[in-house]
C-alpha cells in the first residue's frame, strides 16, 4: 500500500529557504576549502612517513624477539595464534581466535519515498511524495514511529544487535600480540554453528518464537521461507589462526607504534606472508588512493556549495519555471567552472605550502622547456625565411 502526500511552498517561502541554503552553501565552501588544503598536507606526511619507515625497517626473525633491536621499525612475518577461548555472553557461542564477530538482522517494515517537484506560475513549487513500504531484513533498527503512515507498519525492538569480541592477547612465534595488532587482522570467515545449540539459543534470547540453526545460521519464526516482522537471523564469522605481517615498533617482546620524524606512527598489519618493501607499497598506493577520493569529493562539494549560493537566482527566476530552468542551467555552469577554479587554486597553494622545493623544480623545469622551445623556434624561423628567398632566388 503506499500513500501520497502533496505539499505546498509559495514564491516568497522558496526564497527565504534558498537564502538559507546559501548561507550553508558559504559555509561548505570555506570548509571544503579547509578539506583540500589538509587533505594535502596529509598526503605529504603519509607519503614522507612511509618513505621515512621503509628506508628505516629491519627485517627479523618471528622465533624470539632480539633486545638490540628495542624501538627500532621491524618486520615480521609468521603464524598469529591465540589460546583464548572467545565467548558472545548475550548467546553463549564460544570460539577459539582472534576475532569473533556476531551478525544480526531482522525482518522490518522499510518505508521507501519518492519525490517530484513541479514548479508553478508565480513561483510556488508544488512537491508530490509517494511512501511505499515492504518488509526486508535490515542490520539495524528501523524506528517505525517516524513512518509517514506508522499504523500498520510497526516494528518491534530489535532485542539484539551486532557486535565483535576480540581477544586480549596472542602470540606470533615469540612475540607477543596485543589488541592494537589484533585488531588489524581481517580475513573473518562465517562459523557453522551445530544444531545442538538451538535449546540454549532460545533460552538465551528468550523467545517464544521457534528456534533453528539452518546451514549454521541462526534463525527464529514459525516459517524460515515466509518470515514475519520480528524474526532474526544471526550469524557469526571468526577471525582464526593465520599468517600476517607486521611492520611496528618493537616495544620489548611486543609491537606499538613506531614515531616517525614526518609526523606519522606507524603499525602496519597485513593477512599472509607479505615482504617489507611490498607492505610500504600497498600502503602508498592506499594514500594515493585516499588522497584522490578526498580531491574529487572535495570538488564535487566545492561545486553543491557554489550552487547553493546561486540558488536564489533559480528562484527569483521560477516566476515563469521556463526562465527559473534556464538561469539554473547558466549557473550550475558558473558554480562548475567555479569548483574547478577554487579546487585547483587550492590544491596548488597547498602543494607550494607543503612541497615548496618540488614546486620550485617543477616550475623551473616548465619554464626551462618553455625557454628551450621558444629558442629553437627563433632560431629556425629566419633559416626558414632565408632558405625560402634562396629558392626565390634560384626561380628567379
Amino acid at each position: 500500500m503506499a500513500v501520497t502526500v502533496t505539499t505546498s511552498r509559495s514564491w516568497f517561502q522558496r526564497i527565504a529557504g534558498s537564502v538559507g541554503g546559501m548561507l550553508f552553501g558559504f559555509l561548505l565552501l570555506v570548509a571544503m576549502v579547509i578539506l583540500l588544503f589538509w587533505n594535502e598536507g596529509r598526503a605529504v606526511q603519509t607519503a614522507r612517513s612511509l618513505d621515512e619507515g621503509a628506508g628505516a625497517v629491519i627485517s627479523v626473525s618471528a622465533d624470539a624477539p632480539d633486545p638490540a633491536n628495542e624501538s627500532r621499525l621491524v618486520h615480521v612475518s609468521g603464524r598469529a595464534d591465540v589460546k583464548e577461548m572467545l565467548t558472545d555472553p548475550a548467546l553463549g557461542i564460544s570460539a577459539r581466535g582472534i576475532e569473533l564477530i556476531r551478525s544480526v538482522e531482522m525482518y522490518q517494515w522499510q518505508e521507501k519515498q519518492q519525490s517530484e517537484t513541479r514548479k508553478k506560475l508565480g513561483g510556488g513549487e508544488e512537491t508530490v511524495t509517494t511512501y511505499s513500504y515492504s518488509k526486508g531484513w535490515s542490520g539495524s533498527e528501523i524506528n517505525s514511529s517516524g513512518f509517514q503512515q506508522s499504523e500498520g507498519h510497526d516494528n518491534p525492538a530489535m532485542p539484539l544487535a551486532s557486535d565483535s569480541f576480540l581477544a586480549e592477547k596472542g602470540s606470533l612465534g615469540g612475540w607477543e600480540l596485543h589488541r592494537n595488532i589484533l585488531s588489524k587482522v581481517g580475513g573473518a570467515e562465517q562459523v557453522t554453528l551445530p544444531k545442538e545449540l538451538e535449546d540454549t539459543v532460545r533460552q538465551a534470547l528468550g523467545t517464544t518464537r521457534p528456534v533453528r540453526i539452518s546451514d549454521g545460521v541462526v534463525r527464529t519464526g514459525y516459517d524460515l521461507l515466509a518470515p514475519q516482522v520480528g524474526d532474526l537471523r544471526i550469524s557469526y564469522s571468526l577471525v582464526g589462526a593465520k599468517d600476517i605481517s607486521v611492520i611496528a615498533r618493537q616495544a620489548g617482546n611486543s609491537f606499538a607504534p613506531y614515531q616517525t620524524q614526518a609526523g606519522d606512527a606507524l603499525e602496519m598489519v597485513d593477512t599472509g606472508i607479505v615482504a617489507a618493501d611490498e607492505m610500504f607499497k600497498a600502503a602508498q598506493s592506499a594514500n594515493s588512493v585516499l588522497t584522490w577520493v578526498l580531491r574529487i569529493v572535495g570538488l564535487f562539494l566545492l561545486f553543491v556549495a557554489f550552487a547553493m549560493i546561486a540558488g536564489p537566482i533559480g528562484v527569483v527566476f521560477d516566476v515563469i519555471p521556463m526562465l527559473g530552468s534556464i538561469a539554473r542551467l547558466g549557473t550550475g555552469l558558473i558554480a562548475f567552472v567555479a569548483a574547478i577554479l577554487v579546487g585547483s587554486v587550492t590544491t596548488g597553494v597547498a602543494w607550494f605550502w607543503y612541497r615548496p622545493l618540488m614546486t620550485v623544480i617543477i616550475l623551473a623545469g616548465g619554464f626551462g622547456i618553455a625557454f628551450l622551445i621558444s629558442r629553437r623556434a627563433a632560431k629556425n624561423a629566419p633559416e626558414g625565411a632565408a632558405s625560402e628567398e634562396t629558392a626565390k632566388f634560384g626561380r628567379g
